[in-house]
Protein backbone atom coordinates (compact mmCIF):
# COMPACT_ATOMS: atom_id res chain seq x y z
CA UNK A 1 0.00 0.00 0.00
CA UNK A 2 1.37 3.07 -0.49
CA UNK A 3 0.85 6.41 0.83
CA UNK A 4 -0.43 9.06 -2.00
CA UNK A 5 0.20 12.66 -1.09
CA UNK A 6 -2.23 15.05 -2.87
CA UNK A 7 -0.69 18.32 -2.76
CA UNK A 8 2.31 19.23 -4.72
CA UNK A 9 5.39 21.07 -3.48
CA UNK A 10 3.85 24.24 -5.30
CA UNK A 11 0.69 23.61 -2.75
CA UNK A 12 2.26 23.37 0.18
CA UNK A 13 4.61 26.59 -0.27
CA UNK A 14 1.31 28.19 -1.33
CA UNK A 15 0.02 27.35 1.98
CA UNK A 16 2.61 28.13 4.29
CA UNK A 17 3.20 31.83 2.64
CA UNK A 18 -0.67 32.66 2.73
CA UNK A 19 -0.90 31.67 6.58
CA UNK A 20 2.28 33.31 7.01
CA UNK A 21 0.98 36.42 6.12
CA UNK A 22 -2.27 36.29 7.67
CA UNK A 23 -0.07 35.47 10.92
CA UNK A 24 1.90 38.49 9.99
CA UNK A 25 -0.74 40.80 9.62
CA UNK A 26 -1.94 39.70 12.94
CA UNK A 27 1.09 40.52 14.97
CA UNK A 28 1.50 43.39 12.91
CA UNK A 29 -2.08 45.11 14.47
CA UNK A 30 -2.38 43.21 17.70
CA UNK A 31 0.79 44.09 18.30
CA UNK A 32 0.72 48.05 17.66
CA UNK A 33 3.27 47.53 15.23
CA UNK A 34 0.69 48.89 12.21
CA UNK A 35 0.47 52.36 13.22
CA UNK A 36 4.54 52.87 13.21
CA UNK A 37 4.87 50.71 9.83
CA UNK A 38 1.37 51.51 8.22
CA UNK A 39 3.11 51.23 4.50
CA UNK A 40 5.07 47.87 5.39
CA UNK A 41 1.57 47.03 7.20
CA UNK A 42 -0.16 47.86 3.45
CA UNK A 43 2.46 46.11 1.80
CA UNK A 44 2.52 42.82 3.44
CA UNK A 45 -1.56 42.91 2.99
CA UNK A 46 -1.12 43.76 -0.65
CA UNK A 47 0.97 40.46 -1.15
CA UNK A 48 -1.52 38.60 0.72
CA UNK A 49 -4.57 40.25 -1.40
CA UNK A 50 -1.87 39.07 -4.86
CA UNK A 51 -1.23 35.60 -3.34
CA UNK A 52 -4.98 34.68 -2.56
CA UNK A 53 -6.75 35.84 -5.51
CA UNK A 54 -4.16 34.86 -8.19
CA UNK A 55 -4.83 31.33 -6.82
CA UNK A 56 -8.36 31.65 -6.67
CA UNK A 57 -9.02 33.37 -9.76
CA UNK A 58 -6.68 31.02 -11.93
CA UNK A 59 -8.58 29.50 -14.81
CA UNK A 60 -11.72 31.39 -13.72
CA UNK A 61 -11.03 33.98 -15.29
CA UNK A 62 -10.28 34.73 -19.58
CA UNK A 63 -6.12 34.64 -19.33
CA UNK A 64 -6.17 38.20 -20.77
CA UNK A 65 -8.31 39.54 -18.25
CA UNK A 66 -5.92 37.72 -15.47
CA UNK A 67 -2.94 39.28 -16.61
CA UNK A 68 -3.91 42.84 -17.11
CA UNK A 69 -4.80 42.26 -12.71
CA UNK A 70 -1.46 40.92 -12.51
CA UNK A 71 0.11 43.39 -14.03
CA UNK A 72 -1.66 46.14 -12.43
CA UNK A 73 -1.43 44.58 -8.67
CA UNK A 74 2.66 44.24 -9.49
CA UNK A 75 2.74 47.89 -10.50
CA UNK A 76 1.40 48.99 -7.61
CA UNK A 77 3.08 46.71 -5.10
CA UNK A 78 6.78 48.26 -6.72
CA UNK A 79 5.61 52.16 -6.05
CA UNK A 80 4.15 50.85 -2.91
CA UNK A 81 7.55 48.88 -1.85
CA UNK A 82 9.61 51.96 -2.92
CA UNK A 83 7.38 53.60 -0.46
CA UNK A 84 8.21 51.70 2.28
CA UNK A 85 11.69 51.79 1.94
CA UNK A 86 11.55 56.00 2.21
CA UNK A 87 9.26 54.68 5.49
CA UNK A 88 12.46 52.86 7.20
CA UNK A 89 14.91 54.85 5.53
CA UNK A 90 13.49 58.00 7.73
CA UNK A 91 12.94 56.02 10.69
CA UNK A 92 16.22 55.05 10.72
CA UNK A 93 18.29 57.84 9.49
CA UNK A 94 15.57 60.63 10.92
CA UNK A 95 18.81 61.95 12.93
CA UNK A 96 20.77 62.72 9.64
CA UNK A 97 21.16 66.41 8.58
CA UNK A 98 18.54 66.89 5.62
CA UNK A 99 21.71 67.83 2.51
CA UNK A 100 23.31 64.08 3.54
CA UNK A 101 19.70 62.27 3.93
CA UNK A 102 19.15 63.60 0.33
CA UNK A 103 22.60 62.93 -1.13
CA UNK A 104 22.02 59.73 0.39
CA UNK A 105 19.26 59.07 -1.16
CA UNK A 106 20.09 60.56 -4.52
CA UNK A 107 23.09 57.83 -4.60
CA UNK A 108 21.01 54.89 -3.74
CA UNK A 109 18.66 55.74 -6.30
CA UNK A 110 21.57 56.51 -9.09
CA UNK A 111 23.24 53.03 -8.07
CA UNK A 112 19.62 51.35 -8.71
CA UNK A 113 19.12 53.52 -11.83
CA UNK A 114 22.35 52.11 -13.54
CA UNK A 115 21.73 48.12 -12.48
CA UNK A 116 17.93 48.05 -13.85
CA UNK A 117 19.81 49.94 -16.91
CA UNK A 118 22.23 47.33 -17.81
CA UNK A 119 20.30 44.36 -16.20
CA UNK A 120 18.05 42.72 -18.78
CA UNK A 121 16.90 43.19 -22.07
CA UNK A 122 14.44 46.76 -22.66
CA UNK A 123 12.21 47.09 -25.80
CA UNK A 124 12.97 49.91 -28.66
CA UNK A 125 11.27 53.29 -28.38
CA UNK A 126 9.34 52.27 -31.38
CA UNK A 127 8.20 48.98 -30.10
CA UNK A 128 7.21 51.41 -26.58
CA UNK A 129 5.18 53.84 -28.54
CA UNK A 130 3.04 50.96 -31.19
CA UNK A 131 2.27 48.81 -27.68
CA UNK A 132 -0.52 49.08 -26.09
CA UNK A 133 -1.06 50.52 -22.48
CA UNK A 134 -1.04 47.40 -20.80
CA UNK A 135 2.67 46.11 -22.24
CA UNK A 136 3.84 49.77 -20.97
CA UNK A 137 2.58 49.06 -17.42
CA UNK A 138 3.85 45.56 -17.95
CA UNK A 139 7.44 47.24 -18.27
CA UNK A 140 6.59 49.84 -15.80
CA UNK A 141 5.91 46.89 -13.16
CA UNK A 142 8.79 44.31 -14.22
CA UNK A 143 11.58 47.02 -14.23
CA UNK A 144 10.17 48.85 -11.14
CA UNK A 145 10.22 45.35 -9.28
CA UNK A 146 13.81 44.71 -10.53
CA UNK A 147 14.60 48.12 -8.85
CA UNK A 148 12.98 47.53 -5.69
CA UNK A 149 15.09 44.96 -5.26
CA UNK A 150 18.10 46.95 -5.18
CA UNK A 151 16.69 49.05 -3.90
CA UNK A 152 15.95 46.83 -0.70
CA UNK A 153 19.59 45.52 -0.90
CA UNK A 154 21.05 49.32 -0.61
CA UNK A 155 19.14 50.66 1.84
CA UNK A 156 18.96 47.41 3.79
CA UNK A 157 23.09 47.26 4.02
CA UNK A 158 23.39 51.45 4.78
CA UNK A 159 20.54 50.41 7.91
CA UNK A 160 22.70 47.35 9.10
CA UNK A 161 25.88 49.43 8.84
CA UNK A 162 25.07 52.82 10.07
CA UNK A 163 21.51 52.01 12.00
CA UNK A 164 23.20 51.58 14.71
CA UNK A 165 24.86 55.04 15.24
CA UNK A 166 21.22 57.19 14.25
CA UNK A 167 18.64 54.57 16.70
CA UNK A 168 18.19 51.71 14.71
CA UNK A 169 20.05 48.85 16.24
CA UNK A 170 20.08 45.39 15.64
CA UNK A 171 17.41 44.69 17.78
CA UNK A 172 15.47 47.45 16.24
CA UNK A 173 12.10 46.85 14.68
CA UNK A 174 13.14 49.09 11.47
CA UNK A 175 16.18 46.98 10.84
CA UNK A 176 14.70 43.74 11.64
CA UNK A 177 12.13 44.65 8.61
CA UNK A 178 14.64 45.92 6.41
CA UNK A 179 16.83 42.61 7.28
CA UNK A 180 14.04 40.81 5.81
CA UNK A 181 13.25 42.65 3.02
CA UNK A 182 17.39 42.74 2.01
CA UNK A 183 16.99 38.54 1.76
CA UNK A 184 14.12 38.01 -0.03
CA UNK A 185 15.56 40.92 -2.81
CA UNK A 186 18.78 38.99 -2.80
CA UNK A 187 16.78 35.20 -3.10
CA UNK A 188 14.94 37.11 -6.12
CA UNK A 189 17.41 38.46 -7.93
CA UNK A 190 19.76 35.49 -7.55
CA UNK A 191 17.26 32.79 -8.81
CA UNK A 192 16.96 35.64 -11.41
CA UNK A 193 20.04 35.82 -12.56
CA UNK A 194 20.67 32.02 -12.64
CA UNK A 195 17.51 31.42 -14.75
CA UNK A 196 18.50 33.78 -17.28
CA UNK A 197 21.98 32.09 -17.61
CA UNK A 198 20.39 28.64 -17.62
CA UNK A 199 18.04 29.92 -20.03
CA UNK A 200 20.45 31.78 -22.23
CA UNK A 201 23.32 29.32 -23.05
CA UNK A 202 21.30 25.62 -22.35
CA UNK A 203 19.89 23.83 -26.06
CA UNK A 204 18.35 20.90 -24.86
CA UNK A 205 18.31 18.39 -27.85
CA UNK A 206 16.02 15.94 -26.81
CA UNK A 207 12.49 16.43 -24.73
CA UNK A 208 14.72 14.57 -21.59
CA UNK A 209 17.00 17.71 -21.31
CA UNK A 210 14.20 20.00 -22.35
CA UNK A 211 12.01 18.47 -19.04
CA UNK A 212 15.32 18.33 -17.22
CA UNK A 213 15.63 22.16 -17.78
CA UNK A 214 12.13 22.69 -16.70
CA UNK A 215 12.37 20.93 -13.44
CA UNK A 216 15.42 22.66 -12.53
CA UNK A 217 13.34 26.22 -13.06
CA UNK A 218 11.01 24.90 -10.43
CA UNK A 219 13.22 23.86 -8.15
CA UNK A 220 14.73 27.58 -8.21
CA UNK A 221 11.11 29.09 -7.98
CA UNK A 222 10.58 26.82 -5.01
CA UNK A 223 13.69 27.64 -3.17
CA UNK A 224 12.93 31.16 -3.52
CA UNK A 225 9.36 30.66 -1.95
CA UNK A 226 11.00 29.04 1.01
CA UNK A 227 13.21 31.48 1.77
CA UNK A 228 10.37 34.15 1.38
CA UNK A 229 8.41 31.66 4.14
CA UNK A 230 11.45 32.20 6.03
CA UNK A 231 11.48 35.91 6.31
CA UNK A 232 8.14 35.92 7.08
CA UNK A 233 8.90 33.53 10.05
CA UNK A 234 11.79 36.03 10.89
CA UNK A 235 9.34 38.98 10.93
CA UNK A 236 6.71 37.40 12.51
CA UNK A 237 9.24 36.80 15.51
CA UNK A 238 11.21 39.71 15.88
CA UNK A 239 7.65 42.09 15.54
CA UNK A 240 6.50 39.87 17.72
CA UNK A 241 9.25 40.90 20.75
CA UNK A 242 9.33 44.48 22.28
CA UNK A 243 12.63 46.41 20.94
CA UNK A 244 15.34 47.16 23.92
CA UNK A 245 14.29 50.29 25.30
CA UNK A 246 10.74 50.46 25.86
CA UNK A 247 8.17 49.70 28.49
CA UNK A 248 5.05 48.66 28.77
CA UNK A 249 2.69 50.51 31.19
CA UNK A 250 -0.49 50.10 32.69
CA UNK A 251 -2.70 53.44 32.56
CA UNK A 252 -5.77 53.75 35.69
CA UNK A 253 -8.09 52.30 32.91
CA UNK A 254 -6.05 49.76 32.65
CA UNK A 255 -4.92 49.76 29.07
CA UNK A 256 -1.84 49.03 28.49
CA UNK A 257 0.83 51.26 26.87
CA UNK A 258 3.91 50.58 25.25
CA UNK A 259 6.67 53.73 25.06
CA UNK A 260 10.35 54.50 24.83
CA UNK A 261 12.72 54.50 27.82
CA UNK A 262 15.94 56.60 28.05
CA UNK A 263 19.08 53.68 28.16
CA UNK A 264 20.24 55.76 31.59
CA UNK A 265 17.37 55.39 33.18
CA UNK A 266 17.12 51.38 32.51
CA UNK A 267 20.64 51.11 33.40
CA UNK A 268 20.17 52.93 36.87
CA UNK A 269 17.56 51.05 37.99
CA UNK A 270 15.01 50.23 35.71
CA UNK A 271 11.78 51.81 35.73
CA UNK A 272 8.78 51.92 38.25
CA UNK A 273 5.07 51.32 36.92
CA UNK A 274 2.79 52.45 39.50
CA UNK A 275 -1.26 52.36 38.98
CA UNK A 276 -3.47 54.90 39.69
CA UNK A 277 -4.48 54.31 43.19
CA UNK A 278 -0.22 54.11 44.15
CA UNK A 279 -0.17 57.40 42.94
CA UNK A 280 -2.41 58.62 44.90
CA UNK A 281 -1.51 57.14 48.03
CA UNK A 282 1.93 58.72 47.27
CA UNK A 283 0.55 62.11 46.59
CA UNK A 284 -0.98 62.04 49.83
CA UNK A 285 1.85 60.86 52.07
CA UNK A 286 3.44 63.63 50.95
CA UNK A 287 0.95 66.13 51.44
Amino acid sequence: MHFHFPFTMADVLWTFTFAAQLVLLVVLLGRDRAGRFPLFTASVALVAFRVLTGRLLMGRLPQMTMMQFVIITAAIGAVLGLLVLLELARKAFGRVPRAAWVTGALVVMAIGAVVVTYWGIWPTWEQVKQGSTFQLLQLIAQKGGLLLDVENILVGLLIVVFGARYGAGWRSHTQRIVIGLSTASIGQLSVQGIWQAIAKHAAPKSMDEYNHIIAMRERLFNANSMLFVAVLVWWIITLWLDEPGTARAATPEGNVIEGEVETATLESGGVEVMDGSQKDDTQQGER
